[in-house]
């Protein structure tokens, strides 16, 4: 896990030398676990980690690397939590999946399940985004793995499937067109 020792201290990325010495002398005294009014060992260990690391200039830079590599990743959790479209195409991919298994099982009922990279090329999902959505549709109990390893469609998930099709408002109109 990534700590962030600009976090720990309470400093800026641009923080000099000076006021990383100054911030963790403060900090040190404080946490201290001599200090029988505000010591705390781990938090105290935590500012001498941060401190020991940011001080040195060789570690630093690399420790400055990974910094950027995590404050990316938190950009783009940031963004993509913030927009709507990945949640939307989340819903539309596990509707797909359970589309398909939904069919398969009417298809073959002794042989309801769709092997891992059969599943793939058909929903059309890479593998490494496929495994958040096979999480969250068996922690539904909405799917599950049969006896030979492949993923089946649970009686749950038939009647997910089937509530949504009745909500389905382009059904209904293709219902009273037909009439």
């Amino acid at each position: 896990m990534f700590i962030d020792y600009y976090e720990v201290l309470e400093v800026s990325p641009n923080a000099n030398s000076e006021t990383l010495e100054r911030i963790f002398r403060y900090f040190a005294m404080r946490y201290h676990p001599d200090n029988r009014e505000t010591g705390d060992e781990a938090r105290f260990s935590e500012i001498v980690e941060a401190h020991n690391t940011l001080k040195d200039p060789v570690k630093r830079a690399q420790y400055d690397i990974a910094y950027k590599d995590h404050a990316g990743l938190r950009r783009e959790l940031t963004e993509e939590a913030s927009s709507t479209k990945g949640v939307e195409r989340d819903v539309v991919i596990q509707a797909r999946l359970l589309s398909l298994l939904y069919a398969k099982r009417r298809h073959d009922v002794s042989n309801p399940g769709i092997g891992d990279v059969e599943l793939e090329r058909l929903s059309g999902c890479p593998r490494e985004h496929l495994e958040f959505h096979l999480w969250y549709l068996k922690a539904k109990g909405w799917i599950a793995r049969v006896e030979n390893g492949t993923i089946a469609i649970t009686v749950e998930g038939v009647d997910r499937v089937n509530s949504e099709h009745r909500r389905d408002p382009t059904i209904r109109l293709l219902d009273h067109t037909a009439s």
